[in-house]
C-alpha cells in the first residue's frame, strides 16, 4: 500500500469512526499519532536508542532504552509541537473571552427585557411577535454565537408567547429555529475567529465581509414573516391590547432605553473597536466579556452561581475547540506528509472543473457533513482540506469562508438531523411535534439558499466593506 492510500484509508476510518459516536477530536490525535507513527518511522534512529551502551556493559536493551526507543519518533515532537501552536494562537485567545459575554448576557435575563420590548414596538407590523423573535435572536445569537443556548432559551422565552398569540405552531417554531442560527454568521461571530485560525485569513476582514451578508439573510428572514403574515393572517394573528400593551411614546422610549439600546450598543461597540481598527478582535472580546458583566449588574442578575456556570460553560467550550484544533493539526500533518493532500488536489484537478462547478461541490459537502458533525468540526477538519485548491480556481478564501458561514446555517436546519429542531423540540410544549418543527424550518432553509446564490451573483456584498475599511 502506498503512502496516499494510506491516508485515504486514515481518512476513512476518521469517518467512520465519527459516524460510530467515538469522541471527534480525540479520535484525531489517536489517527494522527497512530499513522503519524507508521509515517515517520525511522528504524536506524529507534534502534540506536534501543542498544545503546553504557559503559560498555552488556548489548541487551534496558527498560529505560527499551521506553526511549520506542517513543523516539517524530510524531510526539509534532504533537507537542501542535499543541503549543494552538495554545498560544492569538486569535483563538477572543474564542473564551467572547464566549463568558454570551454566557453572562444568556443568565442576566437581558434576552427576557429585550424580546418583550421589541415586541411591544412592532406590534404594528404583520407577524409582530415573529419580527421581535428574529431580532431578538440576532442580537442575542451575536452576543452568544452558540446555537443550542439560543434556540433553548428563546423557546423558553418566545414559542410560548407566540403560541399564545394564536401563531401556527410550524410558522413559530420555525422562525425560532433559524433565528438562533444567525450567530454562526454575524460578528463577531464565533466561527469566523476558527476559520480566520485555520485558513490564515485576516479576522478583522471576515467581520467586515460578514457584516452585509449577515444582515442580507436577517432581512430575507423578516421579508419571509412579514409577508406570510399579510398572505395568511391566521398564520400570525395581530396582538390584542390585553396580549401586548399599547404604551405611550415616552413609555416605549424609555423601555427601548432600558432594554434594547445597552445589548445592541455592546455589540456594536465590540464590532466597530475591531472594525474601525481601535482593538484587536481579543482586546474587542475583553471589553464586550467586561461589557457583559456590567449589564448583568446593572440589571441585578449577576450572582455568584451564575458567574460559576458562565466561567465553567465558557472553560468547556474553549477546551473542546482548542483541543479539537490539537487533533486536526496532527491529523491534518500526517495526512499531509502521506500525501493524501496532493492526491485529492490531483484528483479534483483531473475533473476539470469550473470555478462554479468546484463551488458547488465543496458546497454540497459541506452541506452533508453538516448533518452529522457541528460547524466546528467542519470548519476545523473538512474546510482545510478545500482551502488549498481555492488558488487553482481562482477563488479568494475570504468569499469562501463567508460562503462556508452561510451553509453552515443549514446544518442545524436540515431534517431529519436538523439540530436546532432537536434543541426545541427538548423544551417546547408536548403538542408541539418535531414534524411540525421540521416543516416550519424549510421555508428559512429556503432563504439560507437563495442568500447564497444572491453571495455567488454579487460578491461585492462580502467585499465591499473589507475594502472600504481596509482597502484590498
Amino acid at each position: 500500500m502506498t503512502d496516499p492510500q494510506v491516508a485515504l484509508t486514515m481518512l476513512v476510518i476518521f469517518i467512520l469512526l465519527v459516524f460510530l459516536g467515538f469522541p471527534i477530536a480525540f479520535t484525531l490525535m489517536a489517527l494522527g499519532i497512530f499513522f503519524g507513527y507508521y509515517a515517520y518511522f525511522e528504524p536506524n534512529r529507534m534502534w540506536r536508542s534501543f542498544f545503546r551502551l553504557e559503559d560498555d556493559a552488556g548489548l541487551w536493551p534496558t527498560v529505560t532504552t527499551w521506553f526511549e526507543g520506542f517513543f523516539n519518533n517524530r510524531v510526539f515532537d509534532l504533537f507537542v509541537n501542535q499543541t503549543f501552536t494552538v495554545m498560544s494562537n492569538e486569535v483563538l485567545t477572543a474564542v473564551p473571552l467572547f464566549l463568558f459575554m454570551g454566557y453572562i448576557v444568556e443568565r442576566a435575563n437581558i434576552v427576557d427585557r429585550l424580546f418583550n420590548t421589541l415586541n411591544i414596538a412592532a406590534k404594528r407590523v404583520p407577524g409582530s411577535m415573529g419580527v421581535a423573535a428574529l431580532i431578538t435572536c440576532a442580537l442575542f445569537a451575536t452576543a452568544t454565537g452558540i446555537v443550542g443556548a439560543v434556540v433553548t432559551l428563546m423557546g423558553l422565552l418566545a414559542l410560548p408567547a407566540m403560541l399564545r398569540a394564536r401563531y401556527d405552531t410550524s410558522f413559530a417554531s420555525g422562525i425560532i429555529c433559524a433565528g438562533g442560527t444567525l450567530g454562526i454568521l454575524i460578528p463577531p461571530s464565533i466561527m469566523l475567529i476558527v476559520y480566520a485560525a485555520s485558513s490564515g485569513v485576516s479576522i478583522v476582514r471576515l467581520y467586515a465581509g460578514a457584516l452585509l451578508p449577515g444582515l442580507t439573510l436577517v432581512g430575507l428572514y423578516i421579508i419571509y414573516v412579514v409577508g406570510r403574515a399579510i398572505l395568511q393572517p391566521s398564520s400570525a394573528p395581530k396582538p390584542t391590547k390585553d396580549e401586548v400593551p399599547d404604551l405611550g411614546f415616552f413609555k416605549l422610549v424609555g423601555l427601548l432605553l432600558t432594554s434594547f439600546f445597552p445589548l445592541a450598543f455592546l455589540i456594536i461597540a465590540v464590532l466597530g473597536s475591531i472594525l474601525f481598527g481601535l482593538a484587536t478582535p481579543t482586546e474587542a472580546a475583553a471589553i464586550g466579556a467586561l461589557g457583559g458583566m456590567l449589564l448583568a449588574v446593572a440589571y441585578r442578575a449577576m450572582t455568584f452561581q451564575r458567574l460559576r456556570e458562565s466561567v465553567y460553560l465558557t472553560v468547556r467550550t474553549t477546551a473542546m475547540v482548542c483541543w479539537l484544533f490539537v487533533g486536526s493539526y496532527v491529523f491534518s500533518s500526517v495526512f499531509s506528509y502521506l500525501g493524501g493532500e496532493q492526491l485529492i488536489s490531483e484528483f479534483v484537478e483531473g475533473l476539470s472543473l469550473t470555478p462554479l462547478q468546484f463551488l458547488l461541490l465543496a458546497q454540497a459537502i459541506i452541506f452533508l457533513l453538516g448533518w452529522p458533525l457541528e460547524w466546528s468540526e467542519i470548519i476545523i477538519i473538512f474546510v482545510p482540506i478545500f482551502l488549498p485548491l481555492l488558488p487553482m480556481f481562482g477563488i479568494d478564501p475570504l468569499f469562501f469562508g463567508i460562503l462556508v458561514a452561510l451553509n453552515l446555517q443549514t446544518s442545524f436546519l436540515t431534517p431529519p438531523m436538523a439540530m436546532s429542531a432537536y434543541y426545541l423540540k427538548g423544551i417546547s410544549p408536548p403538542e408541539v411535534q418535531l414534524m411540525q418543527i421540521f416543516k416550519g424550518i424549510l421555508p428559512f432553509l429556503l432563504m439560507v439558499f437563495i442568500s447564497m446564490a444572491i453571495m455567488y451573483n454579487f460578491p461585492q456584498i462580502v467585499f465591499y466593506l473589507p475594502e472600504v475599511f481596509y482597502g484590498r
